[in-house]
């Protein structure tokens, strides 16, 4: 295969090689619409793929964590989207990713600035071992630890652009088998509710939900159906167009007898909601969440849920950091660690089955 050069990138963007090699470096002296460009066009082209082609510090995958206990990972964790250490879901994958390094007597660097250039000075190459990246993460961070060379898994995020191995839940089998658990109960009427836009695992989420609809036959909503589009799932901003689109189905007596949420946190956001409007969780509303945090135990009722094993998401993705820095001619993957049912009393048969 022939190699992808910054002068083929420049010539299909019609741009000079000087701005490819500055939107490449990390370095700046271009502004953010043609960075993004040249990163996608260059992806595109396959530049980022190549072996050996962009990486600047080779010694990263030619080193051994044989020696990795006067080494350490950092751990990339953005403050965004209220991804912190103390966050029910992304606090027990920090866990797992800490319990795994530990035991192989390798050290943790936790970063939480989401700036690039501040980022770039943690980069030490002579101490660290690899990265793992948690959340979401901005492709223009990526790229740095990309064009270093570092050896990096992400954790229930990827990027179209930066090719790397991740782990995730099996978003899309899992929700795939709660529908049809509800479906199994009698329901005929489910709903999404969501941001099928908010992150991939919601997107894989939505996927599963409907593939249960469409084999049992069941009508799905639009793709513009605004519960599927929602701003504020992280905040709890979205209650009150939430409240309103339900309010609306009241009204017009198209009520929907399951809700089956993106995640656990919305889940208790909408049966409070439900709660408000008078309407009677699981007597008129099931309602089924996500994640299997804390909170959905002790929420009233306590939701229905698929619980993903977080901490182990955390130390498998510890264990495929070694595996890669081992191994870096192996091909590129992406984990499904297996997530479970756990029935509780917000779902059940919807009435007059």
């Amino acid at each position: 295969m022939k190699k992808v050069t910054m002068q083929q990138i420049a010539d299909h963007l019609g741009v000079s090689k000087f701005v490819v090699s500055k939107a490449l470096s990390g370095k700046g002296g271009v502004n953010e619409t043609t960075k993004n460009r040249v990163i996608q066009a260059a992806s595109q082209l396959g530049y980022f793929a190549q072996k050996n082609a962009y990486m600047k510090n080779q010694s990263f995958a030619q080193q051994s964590p044989v020696a990795a206990g006067k080494q350490s990972v950092i751990v990339l964790m953005p403050n965004i989207r209220f991804q912190t250490k103390d966050s029910l879901y992304w606090g027990k994958i920090l866990e797992g990713v800490s319990a795994e390094l530990e035991a192989r007597g390798i050290g943790m660097v936790i970063v939480s600035d989401s700036r690039v250039d501040h980022f770039s000075h943690v980069l030490n190459p002579g101490g660290i071992l690899g990265l793992i990246g948690v959340g979401q993460i901005d492709t223009s961070l990526l790229l740095e630890v990309h064009r270093l060379g570092i050896p990096m898994v992400l954790v229930d995020h990827e990027d179209g652009l930066i090719p790397t191995d991740t782990v995730f839940a099996n978003n899309g089998d899992s929700i795939f088998r709660l529908c049809n658990h509800l479906i199994g109960l009698g329901h005929t009427r489910l709903h999404f509710i969501g941001n099928i836009r908010f992150s991939r695992s919601f997107r894989d989420r939505w996927a599963g939900f409907r593939e249960a609809l469409e084999e049992n036959g069941l009508e799905t909503p639009a793709v513009d159906d605004p519960m599927l589009l929602l701003n504020g799932v992280d905040t709890g901003e979205f209650v009150s167009d939430f409240e309103e689109w339900l309010l609306a189905r009241k009204k017009a007596r198209r009520m929907p007898t399951a809700l089956v949420c993106a995640n656990d946190s919305i889940a208790i956001r909408v049966e409070q909601v439900l709660k408000k409007v008078g309407i009677e969780v699981p007597a008129q509303m099931t309602v089924t969440g996500f994640d299997n945090i804390d909170d959905a135990f002790r929420s009233d009722p306590p939701i229905t849920t698929i619980h993903v094993p977080k901490e182990a998401m955390g130390r498998r993705a510890v264990i495929k950091l070694i595996e890669r820095i081992e191994h870096p001619e192996q091909a590129i993957e992406k984990m499904l660690v297996a997530a479970e049912l756990v029935h509780r009393d917000s779902s059940v048969a919807p009435s007059g089955t």
